[in-house]
């Protein structure tokens, strides 16, 4: 039995075998992450995502020593599989469960980190690895490939954090991480998208006012089209109404526009990235609350099944990856090379990260007079912890910008990518076990809490109560009666995420949801979503 396992894993690997066969056995290997992360959730220490790497490594252990050390793959890497099936699903579903009434009401903060810390982030891995690159020698890289890097380590994973803390227990914490999280990945999405497209070779005032001009012409482009499809959609399911007829249709439709969006801005050169998470936020707004109760049940289920599977299907690759006997020849070249670029980004990780965590927490808490909505230095600390792993994106664009055609420098692409996947493999593994004990430290968390706590990204417990409540959380207060309105300029001052928040539902309840729908403004028709609220 073991000869013929290890026959069929050698054919496979070889590729003696139909891809059908490869692509059975890598499903298989997913259908062993789910099974196994469930059987060690409890547990708390080993989420999914170190499930599938340590699979991941496991299987290409096996077909190394199958194959005598000429492959390490089942699958190979295609840029197109990760940039157009397995991505967008991650990242729509990210703006589809954010919490909007937390997120909004610290938006100013979460804006603060996700968008101004990343930005910081980026600047000092990227001239921090120019410029420690070629202090010791390890000149193999042109500017803009620094500059991606930067892009790359600073696109963060804050998933073992979330599964630590309680959003009930820690409101404003919970907000801020998951905030930063999604709000991190569009940001160095686009960063990276900027500076791709952006000749460095010769950098001048004029260029660099160019770039700074791409950047939020990216930005605001690919937003503005995730919000125009994501209103499309609901205007068209609430004018039509397909579940008088057939849920199936408005349950297409839903899967199909973000789809769409995100197909239309690459098209246009723009973010796909950023257009589909902006796309989700405005479908779980106003699209979701148009669709009868089954498809809001079916939607919900399958953006988080997809989204869940497509990071397992991510990290597996990852850790077989890690193991890649031909890269790992052209490393073993420059070994010390190689070592020396993962401690170096490392450190610049870690201190890039704390570079801007703290001074801005500082300056948030400035604007801030009570005492129960500042960030305390233990939180300070555990939003800095929950910023060091890296997950999907980060992975992700390093395969773009290292394996796309035409990019020279074979060596120095190899240990990049091999220091890339070192990194999220330390992050994940080694920071992911530590997450626990050190949250539930900083935090003085039991073990009680901890034991009620719903996982973040698990498929079954994103869609009850961290995640379904988040739809509702929005319109809970439609008349906005629990919101102060601002009567001076100082209290618009030093609350303005809350002042913010009443003139959007202002707006909201007048202008938009009369239009595209939404919870309490769809017209009455026999067994639409809306009968059940007015019985």
């Amino acid at each position: 039995m073991d000869s013929y396992f290890g026959n069929t894993v050698m054919k496979l690997a070889l590729k003696e075998d139909p891809e059908e066969h490869r692509i059975a056995l890598f499903i298989l290997l997913l259908c062993a992450c789910i099974v196994i992360g469930h059987l060690l959730e409890k547990s708390r220490w080993i989420n999914e995502s170190v499930t599938a790497i340590f699979i991941g490594l496991f299987t290409g252990t096996l077909i190394l020593v199958t194959t005598k050390g000429r492959n390490s793959h089942i699958l190979v890497f295609s840029e197109e599989l990760f940039f157009i099936y397995v991505l967008p699903p991650i990242i729509f579903n990210a703006g589809f469960q954010v919490k909007k009434k937390q997120f909004f009401r610290n938006f100013l903060m979460i804006m603060l980190f996700g968008a101004v810390g990343t930005v910081i982030s980026f600047f000092i891995i990227s001239l921090g690895s120019l410029h420690l690159f070629k202090k010791f020698d390890i000149g193999f890289l042109d500017v803009g490939d620094y500059f991606a890097l930067g892009a790359i380590l600073s696109a963060t994973d804050s998933v073992c954090t979330l599964q630590v803390l309680n959003q009930d227990e820690t409101p404003l914490l919970y907000s801020l991480v998951f905030g930063e999280g999604v709000v991190n990945d569009a940001t160095s999405v686009v960063l990276f998208k900027a500076f791709q497209r952006f000749n460095l070779s010769d950098v001048t005032s004029s260029n660099a006012i160019q770039l700074l001009g791409n950047f939020f012409y990216l930005f605001f482009t690919s937003t503005l089209l995730g919000v125009i499809v994501g209103l499309s959609s609901a205007y068209i399911i609430k004018k039509l109404y397909f579940g008088r007829h057939s849920t199936d249709r408005e349950v297409a439709l839903m899967i199909l526009m973000p789809y769409l969006s995100y197909m239309i801005a690459e098209l246009c050169y723009l973010s796909g990235i950023l257009t589909m998470f902006f796309c989700g936020i405005v479908m779980s707004h106003y699209t979701w609350h148009n669709v009868t109760e089954s498809s809001r049940v079916t939607t919900k289920h399958t953006f988080a099944t997809l989204s869940f599977v497509s990071e397992i299907f991510i990290f597996l690759y990852v850790g077989m990856d890690a193991l890649d006997i031909e890269k790992w020849k052209v490393v073993g070249q420059r070994p010390w090379t190689s070592a020396g670029v993962s401690l170096i980004l490392l450190g610049l990780v870690l201190v890039a990260r704390a570079a801007f965590v703290f001074p801005l927490s500082f300056i948030s808490n400035l604007t801030r007079k009570s005492q129960t909505d500042k960030v305390g230095f233990k939180q300070q600390v555990t939003i800095w912890w929950a910023g060091l792993m890296r997950g999907a994106v980060s992975v992700a664009l390093a395969y773009n910008q290292f394996t796309r055609s035409g990019h020279t420098q074979l060596q120095g692409n190899a240990i990049m990518i091999t220091s890339t996947i070192t990194i999220v493999l330390i992050t994940n593994v080694v920071f992911g076990l530590l997450t626990q004990p050190i949250v539930r430290h900083m935090l003085s968390l039991h073990d009680k809490q901890i034991d009620g706590i719903m996982l973040a990204d698990s498929p079954l417990k994103s869609l009850n109560d961290p995640l379904m409540p988040s739809v509702y959380d929005s319109e809970s207060d439609i008349g906005g009666t629990n919101i102060p309105r601002p009567t001076s300029l100082r209290m618009l001052l030093t609350t303005p995420t809350h002042s913010v928040h009443y003139y959007w539902r202002m707006f909201d309840d007048r202008y938009m949801r009369p239009v595209f729908g939404g919870r309490g403004f769809v017209p009455f028709i026999p067994g639409s979503p809306t009968e059940r609220y007015i019985h």
